[in-house]
């Protein structure tokens, strides 16, 4: 489950949306044991997306940097003041899991500087919540109780808690490079490698006409194991000062999930929504 999908980072991660979280912490909660099988290798963009791949267009003498398309980015959803304005950010919307059957509820909540929590409501399963409250990462579901994020996860969820993610900091990679201009769900983008000084990569795709990010490859750790997903955003709309997507399409090893925004506010998250609940609490005695 984002995240960062958010987003890979939380959802929502800093002032905009990601679903691959969503997944991993569907994921890592226990849910995909019981419901799907487990991947057994990550998607490659030859299978998990022929249109990512095919029909490549020639490359031009030289590619604009990764910097520029990602601060592009930033201007084409209101600009880095707007993003920088905001201290928290809530919003509400729909999952659904086609191949499963499965509908319910989404609430997301993110403060700064690094606070995140997601609630599922499915139903027949009940309800899945994940957090981090600026030091433990968690989850609850119905399947394995209470769990406390360790090690590789923890540090993965640290990093995709940042609320201002989206500006996508100097000082939070080693390495930012424009691979290639490409065809991404039936649209010229660019793709970007976007290397984490925490360790791993992600790759994401930036539309070329107008500047706002198309989707992602991101890789994370679960209970599963390392998992790939590929994000799909889409249906762009303004709230308040920012663009956010309100249709993100996420795809883990043939998992296949919709996540739908309805509603998103600013600056009215109370900061007692991020508390331990108490089986977490329980863990840390």
């Amino acid at each position: 489950m984002s995240n960062r999908y958010w987003p890979g980072r939380a959802l929502p991660a800093g002032s905009t949306l990601t679903g691959l979280s969503l997944v991993l912490v569907l994921a890592s909660s226990g849910l995909a044991y019981g419901q799907f099988p487990a991947p057994a290798r990550p998607p490659k963009m030859a299978t998990e997306l022929p249109q990512a791949e095919a029909a490549k267009p020639a490359q031009p003498a030289e590619l604009p940097s990764a910097r520029s398309i990602l601060d592009k980015h930033v201007a084409a959803i209101g600009g880095r003041a707007a993003v920088l304005s905001h201290k928290s950010t809530s919003a509400k919307g729909t999952l659904s899991m086609p191949s499963a059957g499965l509908t319910g509820a989404l609430e997301l909540y993110s403060a700064a500087p690094n606070k995140s929590l997601l609630k599922v409501s499915l139903g027949g399963v009940g309800e899945v919540t994940e957090g981090f409250d600026g030091t433990h990462g968690w989850s609850v579901s119905p399947m394995t109780g209470p769990m406390l994020l360790e090690g590789k996860q923890l540090e993965e969820k640290r990093f995709d808690a940042e609320f201002h993610s989206e500006l996508r900091s100097a000082d939070r990679y080693s390495s930012m490079t424009t691979l290639e201009q490409t065809q991404f769900e039936g649209r010229p983008c660019y793709k970007i490698r976007l290397v984490r000084k925490t360790g791993g990569e992600d790759i994401e795709f930036y539309d070329v006409a107008t500047g706002l990010k198309a989707g992602s490859i991101t890789t994370r750790e679960t209970q599963m194991g390392t998992v790939t997903g590929t994000s799909v955003e889409t249906d762009y709309r303004k709230f308040g000062n920012l663009m956010q997507p309100t249709t993100v399409r996420t795809d883990i090893g043939g998992m296949k999930q919709v996540i739908t925004i309805t509603s998103i506010e600013y600056d009215n998250v109370a900061p007692a929504v991020f508390e331990l609940p108490p089986g977490i609490k329980a863990l840390l005695k």
